[in-house]
């Protein structure tokens, strides 16, 4: 199993460094970290898909101006994950099977470049889409990225867990090594992607923190702008900071060899990507 850190978007909120910690100017620089596995058997697996073609070619269309305006959307097609797939030597119907975070507009933009995969997402995600509750659950979720969309896969958390989370294994068409780990709080269906691999285990934590100094240490550190924007986002502010904590915990075990990350952090975006952390 072979796996490719992918930065499907760009955003460049004003804030500099009270948004990302290292920006020097005004400002801040957001990734939009998905993944791309290669599988022995089944394919391409693509875990989110940051923004699609069509956000970055028709932005009125598909993105709220809320969000657009707010994090300053850089529309740069050679970010989209079909680009950067096919730069890869793949092509688009060699992703058989897309793994979602949750639903979000940065997240599941990309969905309709794959049309022939199936997509799996929890079903508490697909019913707050559905609801669309509140000011910020009407702009959040683009039913536009996904209208085309036929092969879905809806999931419940059953059976075994997995590092004291609740799971979802066992995957319709997916290797064993490859589960959904139940993340409420930034939205109701959040979830975090947990992959095994030869050198242990990644954690694709999603939007369940957004900060690197979040993690991997005793007590939390989150620059202002990021703080302000999970609040603004959370869908249940208890869960959340639940899951975060616990999060946390987890990332301070050593015996787990676990590798953690989330989605918009530049900084562990390209560490990973260097492979400067296991």
């Amino acid at each position: 199993m072979r796996i490719h850190h992918l930065n499907c978007g760009c955003m460049c909120p004003l804030g500099g460094a009270l948004y990302d910690g290292f920006s020097h100017g005004l400002a801040a620089h957001l990734a939009c970290h998905c993944l791309l596995v290669e599988t022995d058997r089944d394919g391409l697996v693509l875990v989110d898909t940051g923004f699609g073609e069509a956000d970055l070619r028709e932005r009125g269309r598909r993105l709220s101006p809320f969000f657009r305006l707010m994090n300053r959307i850089q529309y740069d097609p050679e970010l989209s994950a079909l680009a950067q797939i096919r730069r890869l030597g793949f092509r688009p119907g060699d992703v058989r099977h897309i793994v979602l975070t949750h639903l979000d507009f940065d997240h599941a933009g990309g969905l309709d470049d794959f049309p022939q995969a199936q997509v799996h997402v929890l079903q508490r995600e697909w019913d707050a889409q559905r609801q669309r509750h509140g000011f910020i659950g009407r702009r959040r979720y683009s039913p536009a990225q996904w209208e085309g969309i036929r092969h879905w896969h809806f999931h419940e958390p059953r059976g075994e867990q997995w590092n004291g989370f609740a799971s979802v294994r066992d995957l319709p068409g997916l290797p064993p090594e490859i589960l959904m780990i139940p993340l409420p709080g930034h939205t109701p269906g959040h979830a975090g992607i947990a992959i095994q691999h030869e050198g242990g285990w990644l954690l694709h934590a999603g939007d369940a923190y957004f900060y690197r100094d979040e993690m991997r240490q005793a007590e939390r550190h989150c620059t202002p702008g990021l703080r302000f924007y999970q609040r603004l986002m959370e869908a249940d502010r208890t869960s959340r900071l639940d899951n975060q904590a616990r999060l946390r915990e987890l990332s301070l075990r050593q015996d787990l060899g676990l590798t953690l990350f989330c989605s918009h952090d530049l900084v562990e975006f390209r560490q990973l990507q260097e492979g400067k952390r296991a």
